[in-house]
């Protein structure tokens, strides 16, 4: 707290608190400094709860980008299991695993999908030894394709991929150079697209308060598909999903977050 009410008394026009960790003090030095603009990404949101009107949470549809990355393990999985390894078992990262079921499911009915969680404080995002251990033992009963949604806990997956010659998907960013060759793609969350376009509403006066979600309409999350990992999808792949993701957008296609 105390980072942000120094930004805060130095005068800035808009502050960031970046993760679900900073809700609490983001929305009390919201309310101490009421002439400057507060964003929280991931901002854990409760049940009818009122925002500063000088405050913004930025959320993110993570089961779409989840459902993408999805279809893409469902449709290339040989052996038809593929596996999730959240971090902390949150609603947030239920989010990822529910949106990538959905997207195994969409496009191969009868693959089974893993799961396991690192688990239930915010130490789970930061343990690569646990997520080696979760990865090795989803590969020993099959898995060819694992995604991960675990912070630094997926360094583990990466290994486990690594020395097992499977596949990994990467989560927020593009993961590829955490293990050329072994990360089929990624799930990427676009944080640069909703800071740039809360920064571009505080200097052009149409700042809103309230909730602002980003999903694949608004390129707010998405996959990776680019030179670096072509050779691993094929065109075909690259097809259906983008089948898929033009009926979510279209509302055709509701993706579940739970």
């Amino acid at each position: 707290e105390s980072a942000l009410r120094k930004l805060a008394s130095k005068g800035a026009d808009v502050i960031f608190g970046v993760g679900f960790m900073f809700t609490d003090d983001v929305k009390q030095v919201a309310r101490d400094f009421p002439d400057q603009k507060f964003a929280c990404i991931d901002y854990a949101l409760k049940s009818g709860e009122q925002l500063p009107p000088n405050m913004v949470a930025l959320k993110f549809k993570e089961e779409e980008g989840s459902c993408l990355v999805g279809a893409i393990a469902g449709l290339l999985t040989k052996t038809h299991t593929v596996g999730f390894i959240g971090g902390m078992k949150i609603p947030l990262i239920k989010k990822f695993e529910a949106g990538y079921q959905a997207g195994v499911r969409m496009v191969n009915p009868t693959a089974r999908v893993l799961v396991g969680y690192a688990g239930v404080t915010g130490e789970a995002f930061k343990n690569p030894g646990k997520g080696k251990e979760l990865a090795l033992s989803q590969f020993g009963q099959g898995a060819d394709i694992i995604f991960h949604a675990s912070g630094s806990t997926g360094l583990g997956l990466f290994e486990a991929a690594r020395e097992k010659v499977k596949l990994a998907i990467g989560v927020d960013s593009d993961q590829h150079a955490e293990a050329p060759g072994v990360v089929l793609t990624s799930m990427v969350k676009r944080v640069d697209v909703a800071v740039l376009e809360t920064i571009r509403a505080v200097f052009e006066k149409r700042f809103q308060s309230g909730v602002k979600e980003f999903g694949l309409a608004t390129d707010g999350v998405g996959y990776v598909f680019d030179d670096r990992n072509r050779a691993l999808i094929s065109a075909s792949v690259i097809e259906r999903v983008e089948a898929i993701k033009k009926d979510i957008v279209a509302g055709k296609v509701k993706v579940p977050s739970t």
